[in-house]
Parts: C-alpha cells; sequence; structure tokens
C-alpha cells in the first residue's frame, strides 16, 4: 500500500522560468534606477497574482505600491488609484496631497509617481487591473505610457481579458459584459495598449504534474494525477483546488475517485461569468455545444448544424449563438463552433444541473439520426442514462468493434463498461477500451481506464496493457513482469494477445540488455524448433506464423552460436516482413536485420514500417517506427536523415507520452551530433539518454549514448577520456554494455587506446570484434577490423600498419560510408606523416578532408585540416592576416588543449608526443602570441580564435 499523501502548498512556481526571468530582468534594472512596465495578461488562475507576489518579496525593503483591485469598488471613480496610493508606508506627504487636491487627473498622476520616485526607484504593483473603476485605469495606463526609463518607476500591471473579463467600463458602472469586437478582445487590454506584455500561457505537462506530485504529496497515484492534470487544462489554481478536494485515500489510489470531479467551482466559475448575463436560448445553445464535446473531441470543434437542429427540436432560437459570440464565449466559421478555453466548456457542464445536462444529451441523441451517426447517438443516450443499461451497454460494445478510429472505440466501450451491470464485464470493458486508447495515442487515457478495473486479481488483458504502457513509459523490467503474467492469463483463451504479450516481453528484455531473459521468453514463443523456413513464394501475402516462427528459431540459433542457420531463418523473417501489412511484424524484420548486420535491410523495414504506420495507425506505433528507421539510417551511415527521422520522432514521442522511445531517440541524437562534432548538442541529449535511461533500465539507449560521448571525446582530441567511458561497456563486468550495441563501439575504443598509448588493454576486445566480423553482414565491419589492426601493429615495435590501412580502405570503397571512410584516412594520414612519409600522407589526409565535409564532419574536418597542414600543404581558407596564423598546426593543437584545461602530461598523451615536446611548443607559443601564462592563453583564444575554444564536451554521464 502507498504511504498516505498529505496535501501540500506549492513551495515554488512551476513552468514559469521564463517569466520569472522576464520579471527578475526588470526587477534589476529597475534597482539600478532604470523604469519600465510590463502587463501581464491571462485567463484566471493562471498565476498572475503569484508573479505579482514575487516581484513584491524580491523587492525587500524598496518602495512599493501595491493593490489587488476590489470588485465591488469598480464603481466608485479613482477608487483604485486611492487604494493603491494608500499602500505607501506611512502618510502621503503634503506635497503629494496637494498634487491630488484637485483630482487624479491623468496628468496629475504622472507628475506624482515622478514625486514619489524622486528620492529612491519606486516600484507599482496592481493586480486585477480589468476590475478597477475605469477612471483608475486610464489613468494608469496613461501615466505609465508617459513615464520614461529615467523617472525610476517600475510597473507590473496584471488583467484578464475575453471570456473571462469582467471589466466595468465607460459609461457603464454596471459592469455588464461589453459587447462587440472590443469586448472580445478585451477593453482593459486594449487601454493598457503600448506597454510591454507578458501573456500567460497554461503549464506544459512536466511543470503540472511537477506542481501535482508536490501538492499530493510523494504517495500520490500517478493515474490520480494524471486525471487531476487532464482536468485542470494546465490551470495551476484549479488544479490545487481539485487536489485539495480529495481525501488522502484518494489521492492514493486506494479510494475510488468521483466524477465529475469535486472542487474548482471559484475557478470555473470565473470562465463562465459571462453566460450568465446571457438569455435561455443562448444559454441552452452553450450547454448543447459543451454536450456534444463528449462524443466530438477533436481539435477542430463541434458540428454547428447539429447544434441548430438540437435546439430548434427544444424549441431555442440558432441564431442565438451570435450574442454567445459577441460575448468571446466561442468562435464560429459556419460550420464548426469553438470554444476559446477547454475550462469554458468544462464549466458549462459542471456549473449546470444533472437534470439539464441530461436533457441536452438527449437533444443531441434525438438530433444525431443518421445510419452513420449511430456511435455518437449511443453514447449521449449513455451520458443521458442514470444507471446501469445492459441493452444500451451492449450495443455501444457492438459499435466499439466496427472499423473506426481506435479513440472512438475506446469511447464507446468506456461508455459500455459504465452502464454494465456485472463487474467482471465491466472490468472486461475497460481493460479493452484501455487498449484501443493506448493504440490511439491516449496514454494518459489508458492508464485512467485501466485504473477503473477493480478485479483482483486483474483479467489477463489489463496486465497486457499496463505491460504495453511500461514498455513504452516505464520501467521495462515491470513491463517484462506484466507482460509475462498477462500471456500466461491469455494463453487458453485469447492466444493471439499472449503472443502478443511475448514478444513485448522480449521487446522489454532487449530494452534492459538481458540476453538470458530474451532467450527464455523466446523459447515460449511458438516456433518450428529449427527447422528451414518455407520457400518464400512472392506473389503471396506473407504467413505470420511462419515468419514469427523464423525470427523465434532464427533468434534462437544467432543466441545460440549457430550463426549460419541462424542467419537463414532471419532471412526469411526480413523478406517477410517487408511484403507485411502490420507495422509491428515489420520492425520485427528490422531488428532481425540489425542481428545479422543487413543494415541496408533494416533501413527498407523501417521505412515500410512508417508507411504503413502512417496509412493504417496505430498512432501509438508513430514514435517507435521513428526510432527504427532513425537507428538504421545512423548505422547505415546516413547521419542528416537520421538526425531528422529522430527529432520528428521525438517530437511524437513527447506528443503521446512515450518516455522510454524519446529516452532511445535522445540516444540517436547524441550519435547523430558526435559525427557533426557539435559537443554541446550531444552532451545535451546524451545527459537526456542517460538520465531517462537510470530508472527505467534502458541498458541499450545507456551504451549507445556513452559511446557517442566517447566519440565525441576522439573528436577533440581526448582520447584518454574516450578510453575511460568505453573500456567497461566493451569489457566483461558489471558495467558492460547493451549485448546488441558494445561491439559496435569496439573500433572506437581500439582508436582511442591507440592513440593514448593504451594498446595493450584492448587486445582482447580487438579479437572479440574478429569473431564478430566473421558472422555479421554489417559491411563496415571488415573495414573497420583492418583499422583496428592497423591501430594495433602501430604499437608494435617493427610491425608495419600499411598493408592493414590498405585493406582498410579498399573494404570501405566496397561498402561506403564517408565518415568511417574518412575516419580511416585521417588515420592513415596521420600514421604516415608521423613516419616521416609526408608526401604519401597528403593524399588521404585530403580524401579525408573532403570526405567529412561532404557528411557534415566539422571538427572532424578541422582535425583533418590540422593533419594535412602539418603534412605541408595549405588548406582553402587559410590565411595569414592573424597571430594564430603565426603558430605551426602542431603549437595549434597544443595551445588549444591547455586553454581547455588539460595539463603538459595530459597533452601528451592525447597527441601521442612526449612531455618535454609539449614544454617546448608551449614556450614558443607563449612567445609567439604575447601571453605569459595558461590563463592568459586561454582568454587570448577565447577572444581571438573562438573556433579553438568551441564545442568542448561536458563530462556527463561517465
Amino acid at each position: 500500500m502507498n504511504p498516505t499523501p498529505t496535501v501540500h502548498s506549492p513551495l515554488r512556481l512551476y513552468g514559469r522560468s521564463g517569466e520569472l526571468a522576464l520579471i527578475d530582468g526588470l526587477l534589476a534594472r529597475h534597482r539600478d534606477s532604470t523604469g519600465g512596465s510590463l502587463v501581464i495578461v491571462a485567463p484566471p488562475g493562471l498565476g498572475r497574482s503569484a508573479l505579482v507576489r514575487h516581484a513584491v518579496e524580491a523587492q525587500g525593503d524598496r518602495s512599493v505600491l501595491y493593490t489587488r483591485a476590489v470588485p465591488a469598488e469598480a464603481g466608485l471613480p479613482y477608487s483604485g488609484l486611492h487604494a493603491l496610493l494608500s499602500s505607501a508606508p506611512g502618510p502621503i506627504p503634503r506635497w503629494a496631497s496637494d498634487m491630488m487636491r484637485g483630482g487624479l487627473r491623468p496628468t496629475v498622476l504622472v507628475g506624482l509617481l515622478r514625486a514619489l520616485a524622486s528620492r529612491r526607484p519606486l516600484l507599482v504593483c496592481v493586480d486585477d487591473a480589468h476590475a478597477w473603476d475605469p477612471d483608475s485605469r486610464l489613468a494608469l495606463a496613461f501615466a505609465l505610457r508617459r513615464l520614461t526609463p529615467a523617472d525610476r518607476v517600475a510597473a507590473l500591471v496584471t488583467l484578464t481579458d475575453g471570456p473571462y473579463e469582467t471589466t466595468p467600463h465607460a459609461g457603464d458602472r454596471g459592469g455588464a459584459p461589453p459587447g462587440g469586437e472590443s469586448g472580445r478582445l478585451g477593453e482593459s487590454r486594449a487601454q493598457f495598449a503600448g506597454l510591454a506584455e507578458l501573456r500567460l500561457a497554461p503549464l506544459d505537462e512536466p511543470a503540472a504534474d511537477d506542481l501535482c506530485t508536490e501538492l499530493a504529496g510523494p504517495g500520490s497515484d500517478s493515474v490520480v494525477r494524471d486525471a487531476l492534470c487532464r482536468e485542470a487544462a494546465g490551470n495551476p489554481r484549479l488544479l490545487t483546488d481539485l487536489v485539495h478536494a480529495l481525501t488522502p485515500d484518494q489521492l492514493a489510489g486506494e479510494a475510488p475517485v468521483p466524477h465529475p470531479l469535486p472542487g474548482g467551482g471559484a475557478v470555473l466559475d470565473a470562465y463562465t461569468v459571462r453566460a450568465d448575463a446571457l438569455n435561455a436560448d443562448t444559454r441552452l445553445m452553450l450547454l448543447l455545444a459543451a454536450a456534444a464535446h463528449e462524443h466530438d473531441a477533436g481539435d477542430d470543434g463541434v458540428d454547428l448544424a447539429l447544434l441548430q437542429h438540437a435546439a430548434r427540436r427544444a424549441g431555442a432560437d440558432p441564431e442565438s449563438l451570435t450574442a454567445a459570440e459577441r460575448a468571446g464565449l466561442i468562435t464560429t466559421d459556419g460550420r464548426r463552433l469553438r470554444f476559446p478555453h477547454p475550462l469554458v466548456r468544462t464549466a458549462l457542464l459542471r456549473r449546470s444541473a444533472a437534470a439539464r445536462r441530461h436533457a441536452a444529451h438527449r437533444l443531441l441523441a434525438t438530433a444525431l439520426a443518421a445510419p452513420h451517426e449511430e456511435l455518437p447517438r449511443l453514447v449521449q443516450r449513455s451520458l443521458a442514462a442514470t444507471g446501469c443499461a445492459p441493452a444500451l451497454a451492449d450495443a455501444l460494445a457492438a459499435v466499439a468493434v466496427e472499423p473506426r478510429p481506435q479513440g472512438e472505440r475506446a469511447l464507446a466501450l468506456a461508455r459500455a463498461a459504465d452502464l454494465t451491470p456485472d463487474a467482471a464485464g465491466r472490468d472486461a470493458r475497460f481493460a479493452a477500451a484501455a487498449e484501443l486508447a493506448l493504440l490511439g495515442g491516449a496514454s494518459g487515457r489508458s492508464r485512467a481506464l485501466l485504473a477503473r478495473v477493480r478485479a483482483v486479481p486483474a483479467p489477463g488483458r489489463a496486465h497486457y496493457v499496463r505491460g504495453l504502457l511500461a514498455l513504452r513509459d516505464g520501467p521495462v523490467g515491470d513491463a517484462h513482469e506484466s507482460l509475462l503474467t498477462a500471456a500466461s492469463l491469455l494463453s487458453a483463451d485469447d492466444p493471439g494477445r499472449a503472443v502478443g504479450s511475448l514478444l513485448g516481453a522480449a521487446e522489454a528484455a532487449w530494452a534492459m540488455g538481458d540476453a538470458t531473459l530474451l532467450t527464455e521468453v523466446l523459447h515460449r514463443l511458438p516456433g518450428q524448433d529449427g527447422a528451414p523456413p518455407p520457400q518464400p513464394d512472392p506473389m503471396a501475402a506473407p504467413d505470420p506464423g511462419s515468419a514469427l516462427a523464423a525470427y523465434r528459431d532464427g533468434m534462437l540459433a544467432m543466441f545460440g552460436g549457430r550463426t549460419g542457420s541462424g542467419k537463414q531463418l532471419l532471412r526469411y523473417c526480413i523478406e517477410a516482413s517487408l511484403r507485411a501489412s502490420d507495422a509491428s511484424e515489420v520492425m520485427r524484420g528490422g531488428v532481425a536485420a540489425l542481428v545479422v548486420g543487413d543494415v541496408a535491410a533494416s533501413c527498407r523495414a523501417g521505412a515500410r514500417a512508417l508507411a504503413v504506420v502512417r496509412a493504417h495507425g496505430p498512432e501509438a506505433q508513430l514514435p517507435q517506427a521513428l526510432e527504427h528507421l532513425a537507428y538504421g539510417e545512423l548505422r547505415a551511415g546516413r547521419h542528416a536523415p537520421a538526425r531528422a527521422r529522430a527529432q520528428e520522432g521525438l517530437r511524437a514521442a513527447a506528443r503521446l507520452g512515450q518516455r522510454n522511445i524519446a529516452t532511445h531517440l535522445h540516444a540517436v541524437l547524441a550519435l547523430s551530433a558526435s559525427v557533426t562534432g557539435d559537443g554541446d548538442t550531444c552532451a545535451l541529449h546524451a545527459e537526456a539518454a542517460v538520465q531517462g535511461a537510470g530508472p527505467h533500465g534502458l541498458s541499450q539507449a545507456t551504451t549507445l549514448a556513452t559511446w557517442a560521448l566517447a566519440r565525441a571525446d576522439l573528436a577533440r582530441g581526448m582520447p584518454a577520456e574516450a578510453v575511460a567511458r568505453l573500456l567497461p561497456l566493451v569489457r566483461r563486468g558489471p558495467r558492460r554494455g547493451h549485448f546488441a550495441a558494445r561491439m559496435l563501439a569496439v573500433p572506437c575504443l581500439v582508436e582511442a587506446a591507440a592513440l593514448a598509448g593504451r594498446t595493450g588493454e584492448v587486445l582482447g576486445s580487438v579479437e572479440e570484434f574478429a569473431h564478430w566480423t566473421a558472422h555479421t553482414a554489417d559491411p563496415l565491419a571488415p573495414a573497420q577490423l583492418a583499422r583496428c589492426r592497423a591501430l594495433v601493429a602501430s604499437a608494435e615495435e617493427g610491425s608495419d600498419a600499411a598493408d592493414h590501412y590498405t585493406e582498410a580502405i579498399a573494404h570501405h570503397d566496397r561498402a561506403g560510408g564517408d565518415f568511417e571512410r574518412a575516419r580511416t584516412l585521417l588515420l592513415y594520414g596521420y600514421w604516415l606523416r608521423r613516419r616521416r612519409r609526408t608526401r604519401e600522407a597528403r593524399g588521404p589526409l585530403r580524401d579525408a578532408l573532403v570526405a567529412f565535409e561532404r557528411c557534415g564532419a566539422r571538427i572532424w574536418a578541422e582535425r583533418a585540416s590540422g593533419e594535412l597542414r602539418a603534412a605541408g600543404e595549405a588548406v582553402a581558407g587559410d590565411s595569414a592576416d592573424g597571430p594564430l596564423d603565426l603558430l605551426t598546426p602542431q603549437q595549434r593543437r597544443i595551445a588549444r588543449q591547455v586553454a581547455e584545461g588539460a595539463t603538459n602530461r595530459e597533452v601528451a598523451v592525447r597527441l601521442s608526443v612526449s612531455t618535454r615536446t609539449v614544454d617546448h611548443h608551449l614556450r614558443n607559443v607563449y612567445s609567439t602570441l604575447g601571453v605569459r601564462s595558461r590563463t592568459e592563453l586561454a582568454r587570448f583564444l577565447r577572444q581571438s580564435a573562438p573556433e579553438l575554444h568551441r564545442d568542448r564536451v561536458r563530462p556527463t554521464g561517465r
């Protein structure tokens, strides 16, 4: 049982870092005797007052005038300004009273504020200025526009506008809702036109969840928090009220949460204050629009013709909606009706009596009479029901099996479950609805539906959905256990989902990097026990059962060391997947392609999976399809397309709430950035990958992120750091990397070890890589192996690495891949130059430079340029205009390393020279540049040669 949570008050402002920085900047300038104004505009509950309180508290004992509007005084001229000036500490000075004697005209207020700020800077804060009397508002706005920064008056004014505004305006002391365009735009906001404005947006999902967690306490249930955050729609005050309205047991998930959620009345009232002044027909139309959104929940609003038809049936005038539009409560385009904010819709429903809501749903159900409107008609009938209705529940369940979008089917099943009398049937329908919601990309909705399954123990389908949710957005160890449990419970009555559960458990084991668990799950899948697969018929649709059996048997053969038969079986699986119409089957073929090393087939499978998902869904598989394609493109050396796919996948994963996929995509982007040489971007994505991977057990993401950081170290000429990162991943031990990724990092490790003078520590890894190369179809592996042997030979007395380099280049010419080929050419040219074969070195170095530039590897191109200069060849773009051009290439490299903080010994290791050589070159650098210390050298490079001082990789994830 979870610990009982205690409701807390928030200790800080969540999701407002940008807004706080803007206000703090205004206050900082104010403390330096510079004035300025900021108008904060937002709907009720978004934190306007909290930002003003922050500013007042930050001022400490400095001069502050603060007031919050009192709506009851809105009809009294200048009552607002009187309250503001009365907030001054102590009595108003005589000179100020003399100025006010003739009335607080705007020009008088300008002089008064200047006078008050004459001795020390003054901060003026007016909260809820829209509720001030019109004369005070106009005078303050006039004064703030006339004041200059030199007047030392800073001002913060908050107000709301649109349908939430209750602005008393000139000529209408009673505060009736303004009509026409000015009413829609907000009269109070228009009065402050010309002043800097800050519009507050609702909190984003992470900020809302952080706030909810603090309010509800660490023992609160995540599903309950999700429901609260959805209901609050990013409104922090409403979220606070909703949390406070629940009991500790409800927050902990130990007691049912009422529906609709209680609380929030005061906030919601503000969103419909204008509706109260409208006539009965208009209010009915608004209620019908809010009720229609229950079955038509898209972003493009609800059908206007449906609302007009329902209104006529009730004897209401459809044209009455014009008044609601004039008041800013809705917008229409002649076809669809939209609310300006989701809380307007929520408030209209929550503030209506149950009988009126039910009547509105019945009207809509009657108006939805066409055959194609069966689902919305049944949904509206269900919303009007007041108890169990088995016949209606069965009708909804029957509609849910028809070919429709998953979201619509999930809605139908959820409504059916609500009306189902028996507990087992209700749980089964909630579990089915949760699965459909998950497939439709609504993971939060899926969790909420799953939480309504009350059976103990839970049915197999509930475990299945829970496992899939955790696989994409939770600890993969939990996903593995849930899916194995689901497979056992579903094996008799639902063998298809039982197999799906096992495949999900296998995917979880893969993400964890646990080969033992993976093989255990594979053994439970149906197979042919190693029998050869049937000959594929290119004219017939692939048999999913045969393809799955080939996948299972092939993977087991590969893990068992029977690579010959394993490749044959997986080849069948790959060919079948490239003709499949199920995205999961296609992606499984892509995984098989990577296992055998067929990178080209992996890219084809990724592209087909993405096309299938885009054409047929499900939406929930879009991030994973993009991840598979991005990783395949990365392995193929197509870094720009890989980066584009990964960025799109990251956006989709964030939208659909799939943090595990996002974590893997961050690792892909880190690897991509390590190629381009963008050290900061590499570190940023690697850090995100490591932080996401740790709590959820994503070993593959950790391995890829660490490899990316090591490759970035190499690009910056820091081989010792790269060795420190990669040795634990490649060697056997508790920190060993993912079984499917660790071999990919061996060439990087060998290069780093050779450059750091530690080749003896990686000889075993080279032999393991040779064994792996013999059994993989990866076209780059033979070239990388030859390069590794060349690097090892370079460190051995009497060995000649030239033959190995020549062999590696020949393999590269057959395999393609600009980046890896360029790295081999760079190392070969470096080796030749170190042996004083500078004329021979120029050709490989020149080719390396061109290839690095072609694939956008900027920092690697700079290394190639440096080596080419050291070999005696000028590089395009070289000039002799600055002091740095007086340095030799080796002096430039040493200067950069020293400026970044490396010791002479560390520089010697990185550049494979002696410490005495570094000392000699550094003295010449000091003399040439006219500096006397490392500090002066670092400052000189920052100012004169930022290109030598950029892209240093932060030590993330070591």
